[in-house]
């Protein structure tokens, strides 16, 4: 045994987005790019926005002396104050610098979070289908990952959370707009879901946290707006990225909110920005954080992946899929229609279309299509997704 068995065990559970992505590899050399019709990963093909080209040759070329060396943990306070300034005009909230902690990334920032609140056995709870890598992120704080299914169309199931809690419930982890569905959770929902935190923290004699990660929060349809869950319970925190807004998921840029009425605020700030540190990341970049500061509110032209949503919605109808069309983020998680996913996936691959199993999302009879690619690839995509279908009817 040359590493270490819970790294082996993952390694044998590794993610279906990443087996996809380096099966695109093989095939793209094998065939031709052109001819491989890949949709398995979520990597924004929009360019960032001209606004965050100017900002970053600005913090090049101002760098002043310093600007390079260390800073709190929490980042630079002139960025968290511009951060927090825009989330409360964004959220309708009074939040401060100091609820702001700068992260590498939204994945930072949930592994930040989870150092802080879990001991060894404390489960965290997630509505599913949900980001694959949430299992790992609980593990890797001793943490232990728990689902709980939602309704035919993706929204919250609340009474499937409170089903799934017991007195070793630390948090609930929700995605909205979510990954890999594209749903958004109703304001009606979370406040259903405020109160149950509030009730069953009340009951086991401990606070429970609401997590809510939101790297997709700009990226919108139909003028569907993303309620904060700040309204709608105190012992909140929120994680995003830029990655997805302004398409800059290599810079690994984001940062933690946390409710400025959270019961253990200062514990919580604290303990963050020492597991900033203790986890590797000491803090996040300092050029990224200068240029954030100035495109707070930016992002990518959205309509361009509305226009691509509705593109592959149309096609797919068309060739008689089934699926809940997505109010936000880029992916679309149509029903298959053989129950076994991983197989259907497979046949896909056969006309050169890399898409990934619902399973691998706790979403089984599924698979998700990343639409965040050029058009002409759902363009030509969509002979093969129809010649797959046409299969099963026969």
């Amino acid at each position: 045994m040359t590493i270490a068995k819970n790294i082996e065990a993952i390694l044998v559970k590794s993610s279906w987005i990443r087996k996809m992505f380096e099966e695109g590899t093989r095939l793209k050399a094998l065939h031709g790019a052109d001819k491989v019709y890949d949709f398995s990963l979520g990597n924004p093909n929009l360019e960032p926005p001209a606004e965050f080209q100017r900002a970053l040759k600005d913090a090049v070329n101002a760098s002043p002396p310093g600007s390079h060396g260390y800073m709190p943990n929490s980042g630079y306070p002139h960025v968290c104050e511009a951060v927090a300034a825009y989330l409360s005009g964004e959220q309708n909230i009074r939040m401060t610098g100091k609820e702001v902690i700068m992260t590498c990334g939204a994945a930072g920032a949930l592994n930040v979070i989870l150092k802080t609140i879990l001991d060894p056995g404390d489960e965290v709870i997630t509505p599913a289908p949900y980001f694959v890598e949430y299992n790992f992120y609980a593990a890797n704080h001793g943490g232990i990952l728990k689902t709980a299914q939602t309704r035919p169309d993706f929204t919250l199931d609340v009474d499937a959370i409170c089903a799934a809690m017991t007195a070793k419930t630390k948090a609930v982890l929700i995605n909205s707009p979510n990954n890999p569905t594209g749903q958004i959770y109703s304001p009606e929902s979370l406040a259903e879901l405020g109160d149950l935190l509030r009730r069953q923290s009340k009951k086991w004699g401990r606070t429970l946290y609401l997590i809510s990660d939101e790297p997709y929060r700009k990226i919108v349809y139909d003028g569907v707006k993303v309620p904060s869950i700040f309204s709608f319970y105190p012992d909140s925190m929120m994680a995003t990225s830029y990655s997805k807004d302004i398409s800059v998921p290599g810079e690994r840029i984001g940062f933690i909110a946390v409710g400025p009425d959270a019961s253990s605020r200062n514990e919580l700030l604290a303990g963050m920005a020492l597991a900033n540190r203790i986890l590797g990341f000491v803090s996040a970049p300092a050029l990224m954080q200068r240029v954030i500061a100035a495109v707070q509110g930016s992002s990518v032209d959205v309509s361009v992946y509305a226009r691509k949503r509705d593109l592959l919605c149309e096609g797919l109808a068309a060739c008689g899929y089934e699926f809940t069309k997505p109010a936000g983020a880029f992916y679309l998680f149509p029903k298959t229609p053989d129950p076994d996913d991983v197989k259907f996936v497979r046949m896909l691959q056969e006309e050169l279309i890399l898409a990934v199993p619902g399973s691998g999302f706790g979403g089984p009879g599924h698979f998700r299509i990343a639409y965040c690619v050029d058009d002409g690839t759902i363009r030509n995509a969509l002979p093969g997704f129809k010649k797959v279908m046409e299969k099963y009817k026969k």
